[in-house]
């Protein structure tokens, strides 16, 4: 607002304000550009944990979000979901199940918490206890273990 001032005064013939009213007006897009840098990181953070944790956030990080960022998320959540939708035949493909490319795809894992009933594709039922141990297709369960529900062991 005082920038706004000075420069209606320069307009009528005080010409000692310019200096002054560009300096203002560098220090403003400088700010803008640091908002601007810091707003995008954000972004960038947030399309990386629909990366990691899925589809839903957990509370705790969710609360650290303003409005337009879960919006954001929410959008960049459908988006992604029609693209894999069409890409990969009538199923799709998730592109999201293998983070790093599998040396086997069956793996041992461990259940740390109580899930409940978890079925695969041939039809088998599985009941997740915690500390119960199992061997499961890979795929099928790589996105339990980004939610820590299973931990994967290592032999």
């Amino acid at each position: 607002e005082r920038n706004q001032a000075d420069v209606s005064e320069a307009k009528s013939g005080r010409t000692d304000l310019i200096f002054l009213i560009r300096f203002r007006h560098c220090c403003l897009l400088r700010n803008q550009r640091c908002l601007l840098a810091y707003l995008y990181d954000r972004l960038l953070r947030i399309r990386a944990l629909r990366w990691e944790y899925g589809s839903v956030l957990p509370n705790s990080i969710q609360f650290h979000m303003s409005a337009e960022e879960v919006e954001w998320f929410s959008r960049y959540k459908k988006s992604l979901a029609t693209y894999m939708r069409s890409v990969g035949g009538e199923e799709g493909l998730d592109l999201t199940q293998d983070l790093k490319p599998p040396k086997s795809l069956y793996i041992e894992v461990r259940c740390l918490r109580d899930y409940g009933e978890f079925e695969i594709d041939d039809g088998t039922t599985i009941l997740l206890k915690k500390n119960s141990q199992h061997f499961l297709p890979r795929w099928k369960c790589e996105q339990l273990i980004r939610q820590g529900v299973l931990e994967h062991i290592l032999s």
